[in-house]
C-alpha cells in the first residue's frame, strides 16, 4: 500500500473536524469559526460559509445528502442545506464537542459538555439528556437504533434513540484514559455491531454492542485524536499526536502510514466508496491523499495465490474452483507459489507452508518452516528447498532455515524472474533485466547463463515447454519470439502485456492487450478474442487470466489454429492441435482432409479416437480417394457397409453403376436409389424429370414440393387426387400450393377429401367466402368461434362496425362484441350523433342484460344494464334539442321540444353524461315555454342561464328573452300541466322530485317520440302469483257491463226531438283497478299498485301492456287509463308511443326510431 498526495491546501485555523458530503463530491471543513466547503475532484475551495462567533468543533453530514450539521464553541447547532444555506440554529448551555446525524432516521445527535440532545426535522424542540461528565465523541450503529456517546472520564455510554442508557462500559484507565475518540463499524457483513474506541489512555479496543471487549486492548505509542472506517469497513484510519495518520485493518493491525505532517492530526477521513483519505491537521494543512493498494500474488500452474484484506492469503485451484484461506494476522508483503509450497512474506518474518498430501487436488497447507528475519525485497521466489529473494539488482538465495547458500549480481534491474522447474534443489529460474537481458540461473550454480539480449526492457518472459523458444514481452507492449538455440527472432507481434506458452503443445502461446486474447500456433495469423485482464498461464484448451484481483480460467475452443495448420497440410500439427479440445466435426473434418491429402496416419488415428478399427473400411475410403470405385465398391460390401458404395455412386451421379451394383436387391433401396437421381435432376435443374423420378420412387412430397415450387396446379390436382385420404400429409400439402396458386376450390376439395374440417373454415375465413364459412358452421357448431370472430374483425376492418359488434356477440364474444359497442357509443357522443348514441347504448344494456344470466355476474350487469337504459333514454331526447339548437329548421313540434327539456331536467339531477349540454337544454326550455305560454317556467329557465357558461352564439338571444319574459305575466298555461294519472294530482312543470308525481310518487310513463306523459298506470302482481298465471287470467276476457250512449228520438205532432238517453251500469264505478288506485295525501313513501288474480280477471287484454323482460329481470305491467286512446308498445325495446306517431315514424323510418328493429323482423 503506497499513500499519493492528490492536492494540499492550508488554511491559518486549525481544522478540527471535517465531513464529505454522502456521493463524495464535496468536502465540509471545521476551520476557526467558519465552515470551508471544497470540490474534492481538484481541492478548490468552493464556498466558505460563516454562522458560528466561535470555533466549529464538529461537523457532519446527513445519510442522504440533504443536509449537514455543525457545532461550535458558541454552544449553537447550526444545520445547513446541500445547497449550502443555513436554515435552523439551536443552543446547549456549553460548548457543542460532537455532532452525528442517524443513518436510517437522520435524526441529530448534538453533545456539549454538560448534555446531549436529540433533534429530528418532525419535532417541534429539542430532548436534551443531562451526561455525567463531558462527551468528547459519539457515533450511530448502521441500524439506527443505538447512540454510542464516548466521555472524558473513560467510559462510554451507549443509548437508544430516545436517549436512555442501555449500556455503560468502563476502560480501565478511567480519568486518566478520556475517550477521544469512537466510531461504528459501517460494514454489512458483521453479525454483530463492531465500535472501535481509541482513548488517550493510547490504546485501540474493539467492542461489541453488549459491552463486551473484543479481544485485547492495542498499544499505539501515541494521544490518538481521531478514529475512521472506510465505507465497507474494511480498514480504520486512526490519527493524532504522532502527526501522521496510520492505516489499520479492521481487526486493528497496523498496515501502514498514509501522511506525515508537521503538527498534530486532529481529523482524517476515508471518501465515501473509494481509496481516497483527507487529513486535517492543527497548524491547518488539509491533505487529500490516494491510497493504491497493489496486487500481492503467486501463480504456479493451475494454482493460484492472492492477498486478501491485507492479511490473509487465498489460495485458488483454478481447474477444481476450490479455495482455501490462510489467516496470517499481520501485513501480506509478498506471496510465493511452487508445486507444493506456499512462502508469504509479513514485516518481521516469512512463513514458509507446504500441502499435506501430494494430491493434485489438496488445498490444506500447514506451516512448514519460519524465518525470523525482516527482510527487503522487490520479488519473492519459492523453490522445493529455498526462496530467492530480489531486491534491485541483486538475486538472493536462502534455504528455509534463513541461511543465505548464494547470491547474484545483476548489471541491471530486474524486472521479472519466474521459475520454470527442475529437480528439487536444483531448480531453473528466468529471469529478466530492465536493459533487455535475459538470463537462466540454477539455484545450485553461482554463474548465470544469458540467454539472449534484446534492446528494449524487459516485462514479463516465458519459455516453451521443450524450452526451445522464447517469448518476451518489452517495455513497448511488443510481444518477441525467439529460438533459444539460434538466438534468431521468430515472429513478432504488438499490443501485448502478458504472454504464455501452452504447456501441452510446443508451438502454441497465446498474449494478452488491448481487451484482446491473442492466440497464436506457429508462425499463422493471430486468432483473437475479446477478453479483459492479463494472461497468466496456457494449459490444453484454458487459459488463465487475471482480471483486477480475480483469476478464472477460460475455456478456448482451438478450432481456429487446428484449420490453420490443416489449410497448410500439416496434418500431424493439426492432429496435436486437436487433441487439446475440438469438436466432433472438427474431429471429422481432421480425418477427411488427412485422406484427401493421402496422410493416411493421421487420418487412422482420427478413426482409432472414434472407435473404428476395421482396415477394408479404410481401405475403401482410400481407393474412393484415389478414383479406383468399383474397388471401393467391393470393399464397402465385404466390410458390410452397402450403403456407403450406394452413396459414393450416388455422389458421383453413376446411377447405373448404383443401379448394377442392387442388381435385383431390395426395393426400399432401389426407391432411395431412384430418389436420389430425382435430386440430381432437381440440382441439374431438370424439375419436370425430377417430379416423375419422385412420383414413381413414392416421394410425393418432394414432387408436390417442386411442382408447388414452379406453380403447376395440373400436375398437383392429379397427385392430390390419386393419392389416398390417409396419406395425410402430402394432401395438406397439396392444399398449402392450391391456397398459395390462389385456387381456393381445389384446396376445398382436397381438405374435404382428409375430413380437415378446420382447415376448410380457415380457407373461408381466410378467402372471405364468408356464405360457405357460414353454411359450414350452422352443419358444425364447433366452428362458430373460428367464423364469426374472423368475419367481426373483416367488418371492423371494413368500417361495418355495428355489423361486426353483431358478429362478436353470435360468436360469443361478449367482451369485443362491449368494447366495440362502448368505442361506437364514445365516437357517436364526440361526434355529435346522438340518436346513434342512445341506439349504442340500447345495445349495450341488452348485451348486459343477456351476460347477467350468468349469476357470478348478475349485480354488476344489472347495474350496468339500468345505467346504459338510463343513458339511451337521454340521449334519445337530447337528439332533438342538439338538432333544435344547431340546425335552421326545427323538425319537432314546440311541444315534443318543451316536453324532452322537462324530461331532461328532470333526469338530470347528478352528473350530466358526455355530449349533454345543460345550456342547450335550458335555452330550448326557455324559448318553448315562453311560446307555449309558460311564463314563469321560462323566467325560471332565463334564470337558470345565467349562472352557465354561454356560447356566444346564444348571448344575445339569452339576453333579450330574458328581458322580454319580465313583460309577460308570472303564471304557466294550465293547459300545459302535466297530470298523474293515478291520483289525478296537477303536477308542476318543474319537479323537484324528477319524473314522479308529487303526490303519489307514481313514476310517469313517457311516450319515447312526443315525451307527454301516457296515461299509463304500473301495476305489480301479488305474491304467488306466476308471469304465466297472471297472462292468462288477462286473456280470460271477462265480460263487463259498458257504458251506453243512445240517442233517442221523439217524434211529436209538430216537432222531432233527439234525446242522449245515457243508462249507467251500476258495476260501471266499480272497476276493481281503479279501486287499487286510491291514496292517501301526503305520504312520503312510494306504495306501487299491487293487484290479486280477481282484479286481474277483470282485466281486459286490450288494456294491459307487459314489457316482457328476459330473465333476470321481473316483467312489466301497465294498465291503459283511457282505453279508447291507443298505446303502441315496441316488442323489441318495450318503448311506449302514442299508436298515431308509432305508425307515422315507422312509415318515416321504416323501422322503431329507438331501437331500429325492422318491421318485417319477426323476433322480439
Amino acid at each position: 500500500m503506497r499513500a499519493v498526495l492528490t492536492w494540499r491546501d492550508k488554511v491559518e485555523q486549525s481544522i478540527y473536524d471535517l465531513a464529505f458530503k454522502p456521493d463524495g463530491t464535496q468536502l465540509i471543513l471545521a476551520a476557526g469559526n467558519r465552515l470551508l466547503v471544497y470540490d474534492t475532484s481538484d481541492g478548490t475551495l468552493l464556498q466558505p460559509l460563516k454562522g458560528h462567533k466561535d470555533t466549529v468543533y464538529c461537523v457532519a453530514y446527513a445519510k442522504d445528502g440533504k443536509r449537514f450539521a455543525s457545532g461550535s464553541a458558541d454552544k449553537s447547532v447550526i444545520i445547513w442545506t446541500s445547497k449550502l444555506e443555513g436554515i435552523l440554529k439551536y443552543t446547549h448551555n456549553d460548548s457543542i464537542q460532537c455532532v452525528s446525524y442517524n443513518p436510517i432516521t437522520h435524526q441529530l445527535a448534538s453533545c456539549s459538555s454538560s448534555d446531549f440532545g436529540l433533534w429530528s426535522p418532525e419535532q417541534k424542540s429539542v430532548s436534551k439528556h443531562k451526561s455525567s461528565s463531558k462527551i468528547t465523541c459519539c457515533s450511530w450503529t448502521n441500524d439506527g437504533q443505538y447512540l454510542a456517546l464516548g466521555m472524558f472520564n473513560g467510559i462510554i455510554s451507549i443509548r437508544n434513540k430516545n436517549g436512555e442508557e442501555k449500556v455503560k462500559i468502563e476502560r480501565p484507565g478511567g480519568s486518566l484514559s478520556p475517550i477521544w475518540s469512537i466510531c461504528w463499524n459501517p460494514s454489512r457483513e458483521e453479525h454483530n455491531d463492531i465500535l472501535a474506541v481509541a482513548d488517550w489512555g493510547q490504546k485501540l479496543s474493539f467492542y461489541q454492542l453488549s459491552g463486551k471487549q473484543i479481544g485485547k486492548d492495542r498499544s499505539l505509542n501515541f494521544d490518538p485524536c481521531c478514529i475512521s472506517y472506510f465505507s465497507k469497513g474494511e480498514y480504520i484510519l486512526l490519527g493524532g499526536s504522532d502527526k501522521q495518520v496510520s492505516l489499520f485493518t479492521k481487526d486493528g493491525v497496523q498496515l501502514g502510514t498514509v501522511g506525515e505532517h508537521n503538527s498534530w492530526v486532529w481529523t482524517c477521513k476515508a471518501k465515501p466508496d473509494s481509496n481516497y483519505v483527507v487529513v486535517g491537521c492543527q497548524d491547518g494543512t488539509i491533505s487529500f491523499y490516494q491510497l493504491i493498494f497493489s496486487t500481492v500474488h503467486g501463480l504456479y500452474k493451475d494454482r493460484y495465490a492472492y492477498r486478501d484484506n491485507m492479511t490473509d492469503v487465498i489460495v485458488q485451484h483454478l481447474i477444481t474452483e476450490q479455495k482455501v484461506r490462510i489467516k496470517c494476522k499481520e501485513l501480506v508483503k509478498k506471496i510465493a507459489i511452487y508445486k507444493n509450497r506456499l512462502a508469504v512474506q509479513l514485516p518481521e518474518k516469512i512463513l514458509i507452508y507446504e500441502l499435506y498430501s501430494d494430491d493434485s487436488s489438496d488445498m490444506h497447507y500447514r506451516v512448514k518452516e519460519k524465518i525470523v528475519r525482516k527482510f527487503e525485497c522487490n520479488l519473492l521466489v519459492v523453490c522445493a528447498n529455498h526462496i530467492i529473494l530480489c531486491q534491485e539488482k541483486r538475486l538472493q538465495c536462502l534455504s528455509f532455515s534463513g541461511v543465505k547458500e548464494r547470491e547474484w549480481q545483476m548489471e541491471s534491474l530486474i524486472r521479472y524472474i519466474k521459475v520454470i522447474g527442475g529437480p528439487p534443489g536444483r531448480e531453473g529460474l528466468l529471469v529478466g533485466l530492465k536493459n533487455g537481458q535475459i538470463l537462466k540461473i540454477f539455484v545450485d550454480n553461482l554463474f548465470a547463463i544469458v540467454l539472449l539480449k534484446q534492446a528494449t526492457a524487459v516485462r514479463c518472459l516465458d519459455m516453451s515447454a521443450s524450452r526451445n523458444k522464447l517469448a518476451v514481452v518489452d517495455e513497448n507492449d511488443m510481444c518477441l519470439v525467439y529460438d533459444i538455440h539460434t538466438k534468431e527472432l521468430l515472429f513478432q507481434e504488438p499490443n501485448a502485456n502478458s504472454v504464455a506458452w501452452n504447456t501441452q503443445c510446443e508451438d502454441m502461446l497465446c498474449f494478452s492487450g488491448g481487451g484482446y486474447l491473442n492466440i497464436k500456433a506457429s508462425t499463422f495469423p493471430v486468432h483473437q478474442q475479446k477478453l479483459q485482464g492479463f494472461v497468466v498461464g496456457y494449459n490444453g484448451s484454458k487459459i488463465f487470466c487475471l482480471h483486477v484481483f480475480s483469476m478464472s480460467a477460460v475455456e478456448v475452443p482451438q478450432s481456429a489454429p487446428m484449420y490453420q495448420y490443416l489449410d497448410r497440410k500439416m496434418f500431424r500439427e493439426a492432429y496435436q492441435i486437436a487433441c487439446l479440445g475440438v469438436t466432433d466435426t472438427d474431429w471429422r473434418e481432421l480425418a477427411m482432409e488427412a485422406l484427401e491429402g493421402l496422410e493416411f496416419e493421421t487420418a487412422k488415428k482420427e478413426r482409432k479416437k472414434r472407435g473404428e478399427t476395421n482396415n477394408d473400411l479404410f481401405l475403401a475410403d482410400v481407393f474412393s480417394y484415389q478414383g479406383k470405385f468399383h474397388e471401393a465398391a467391393k470393399l464397402y460390401k465385404r466390410s458390410g457397409h452397402e450403403s456407403l458404395a450406394l452413396d459414393m455412386y450416388t455422389d458421383l451421379r453413376m446411377f447405373e453403376y448404383a443401379k448394377d451394383f442392387l442388381g435385383s436387391g431390395d426395393p426400399k433401396e432401389t426407391r432411395m436409389l431412384i430418389t436420389k437421381q430425382a435430386d440430381w435432376a432437381r440440382n441439374i435443374n431438370e424439375p419436370k424429370a425430377a417430379v416423375e423420378m419422385y412420383i414413381s420412387a413414392g416421394e410425393h412430397n418432394k414432387a408436390i414440393e417442386i411442382s408447388g415450387d414452379h406453380g403447376w396446379v395440373d400436375t398437383l390436382i392429379d397427385i392430390a387426387r390419386k393419392l389416398d385420404k390417409a396419406e395425410r400429409e402430402p394432401l395438406l400439402m397439396c392444399a398449402h400450393y392450391f391456397k398459395k396458386l390462389d385456387n381456393p376450390g381445389y384446396a376445398a376439395e382436397t381438405y374435404l377429401k382428409i375430413g380437415d374440417l378446420k382447415s376448410l373454415v380457415q380457407l373461408h375465413v381466410e378467402t372471405q367466402r364468408w356464405d360457405e364459412a357460414f353454411a359450414l358452421g350452422e352443419k358444425y357448431p364447433e366452428f362458430k368461434d373460428d367464423i364469426y370472430v374472423p368475419y367481426a374483425q373483416w367488418l371492423a376492418e371494413n368500417d361495418r362496425f355495428e355489423e361486426a359488434q353483431k358478429a362478436f356477440h353470435k360468436a360469443g364474444r361478449q367482451g369485443e362484441a362491449v368494447r366495440v359497442l362502448e368505442q361506437l357509443t364514445h365516437n357517436a357522443v364526440v361526434e355529435s350523433r346522438f340518436n346513434d348514441a342512445a341506439y349504442y347504448y340500447w345495445m349495450l344494456s341488452m348485451q348486459c342484460l343477456d351476460i347477467a344470466q350468468d349469476f357470478s355476474q348478475k349485480d354488476v350487469m344489472l347495474g350496468k344494464f339500468h345505467h346504459f337504459q338510463h343513458l339511451a333514454e337521454l340521449y334519445h331526447g337530447y337528439h332533438a334539442i342538439h338538432r333544435y339548437t344547431e340546425e335552421p329548421f326545427s323538425f319537432h313540434l314546440p311541444e315534443t321540444l318543451f316536453n324532452i327539456s322537462r324530461f331532461l331536467l328532470h333526469s338530470l339531477t347528478k352528473d350530466t353524461p358526455l355530449g349533454i349540454s345543460k345550456v342547450n337544454t335550458l335555452f330550448t326550455l326557455a324559448k318553448q315555454s315562453k311560446a307555449l305560454g309558460a311564463y314563469k317556467l321560462a323566467r325560471h329557465a332565463y334564470d337558470k342561464l345565467q349562472g352557465l357558461q354561454i356560447p356566444a352564439r346564444f348571448q344575445k338571444s339569452i339576453e333579450l328573452g330574458s328581458l322580454t319574459i319580465r313583460s309577460k305575466p308570472f303564471h304557466d298555461s294550465e293547459e300545459l300541466v302535466p297530470l298523474c294519472y293515478r291520483c289525478s294530482t296537477n303536477n308542476p312543470l318543474l319537479n323537484n322530485l324528477g319524473n314522479v308525481c308529487i303526490n303519489c310518487r307514481q313514476p310517469f310513463v313517457f311516450s319515447a317520440s312526443s315525451y307527454e306523459v301516457l296515461h299509463l298506470v304500473e301495476f305489480y302482481l301479488e305474491e304467488g302469483i306466476t308471469d304465466e298465471e297472471a297472462v292468462s287470467l288477462i286473456n280470460l276476457e271477462a265480460p263487463r257491463h259498458k257504458r251506453e250512449n243512445k240517442w233517442q228520438e221523439i217524434r211529436s205532432n209538430d216537432s222531432q226531438t233527439l234525446r242522449l238517453d245515457e243508462t249507467v251500469d251500476p258495476m260501471g264505478d266499480d272497476d276493481p283497478f281503479t279501486a287499487k288506485l286510491s291514496f292517501e295525501q301526503g305520504g312520503s313513501e312510494f306504495v306501487p299498485v299491487v293487484v290479486n288474480r280477481s282484479v286481474l280477471r277483470s282485466m281486459s287484454r286490450r288494456d294491459v301492456l307487459i314489457k316482457r323482460w328476459p330473465p333476470p329481470l321481473q316483467w312489466q305491467y301497465f294498465r291503459s287509463l283511457l282505453p279508447d286512446a291507443s298505446i303502441t308498445m315496441c316488442p323489441s325495446c318495450f318503448q311506449m308511443f302514442h299508436s298515431e306517431d308509432y305508425e307515422l315514424l315507422v312509415l318515416q323510418h321504416t323501422c322503431c326510431p329507438y331501437c331500429r328493429r325492422r318491421i318485417d323482423d319477426s323476433s322480439p
